[in-house]
């Protein structure tokens, strides 16, 4: 099975106006889309589209409404005309834990065959609504080392101005997965980063059990650290900029990797 339990580390760090970081451990999982039949019928504390314990709904991704998340990138492989001959996705998120699920960033991997053609980036903010920043590239073995950048297009944080360039850095290997962000304002001075790093193991039941005993609330987990970090920008003086409209689900493509 390629599919994937991602135990990782989780670092913020704000540089201006003024210095704030945060770091906490949450596991993930890290699931070949070609596998969720495989994954219900092995796993008995694991559904797809359905209520468990642990569970994923591809509605929380994508279209983000009945249809299929391959439905989705296939619609915009085609509408951005990236060419593939047999497809495989993969998607690095957090589940559902007795149903309830925050994930400010998925992204997912597009392979034809082994080869690497296009990357998702999945954002959310605390409003449920989501921006996908879209990458294309080719010849990239599943085993990879890439940096790529575009402008800020989405409204996260209420800290932070809309204006600025995001840098990535993504870092596949068998069994490590490392990705940072960097924000720059139009100055290029470095406003904020975001590092999500770990290791990949195997998917078992046995995995599965220690994340729920470890990782009991891992929704809530994350959303109440979103919450407590913003109130810790607050207390520092961290200023407030308010968005202009409510926007729907939008995605971009940004550029080659």
């Amino acid at each position: 099975m390629k599919s994937k339990i991602f135990l990782s580390t989780i670092v913020h760090k704000r540089y201006l106006p003024f210095k704030h970081k945060f770091k906490y451990v949450v596991p993930g999982l890290f699931i070949n889309l070609n596998e969720l039949d495989k994954l219900k019928k092995t796993f008995k504390l694991f559904s797809v589209n359905s209520f468990n314990i642990f569970s994923f709904f591809e509605k929380d991704h994508g279209f983000r409404d009945n249809r299929s998340i391959k439905e989705f990138v296939i619609f915009y492989l085609k509408k951005y005309e990236i060419s593939y001959d047999k497809l495989n996705i993969k998607i690095l998120c957090f589940p559902r834990i007795l149903g309830y699920v925050f994930n400010p960033l998925s992204i997912l991997y597009c392979y034809d065959n082994e080869k690497l053609i296009s990357i998702f980036y999945e954002v959310k903010n605390t409003s449920n609504e989501q921006h996908t920043y879209v990458f294309k590239g080719k010849s990239k073995y599943e085993e990879f080392n890439l940096s790529h950048k575009c402008s800020k297009q989405f409204y996260v944080s209420p800290f932070i101005q809309m204006e600025g360039d995001y840098y990535f850095k993504n870092k596949i290997s068998k069994d490590k997965v490392n990705i940072s962000i960097d924000l720059l304002n139009k100055n290029k001075k470095k406003v904020m980063s975001a590092y999500q790093v770990g290791n990949l193991t195997s998917l078992s039941s046995n995995g599965l059990l220690k994340f729920i005993f470890f990782n009991p609330l891992l929704g809530f987990k994350v959303i109440i650290a979103i919450l407590f970090e913003s109130l810790r920008i607050i207390y520092k003086g961290g200023k407030y900029y308010a968005r202009n409209k409510k926007p729907n689900d939008t995605i971009t493509l940004e550029g080659i990797f």
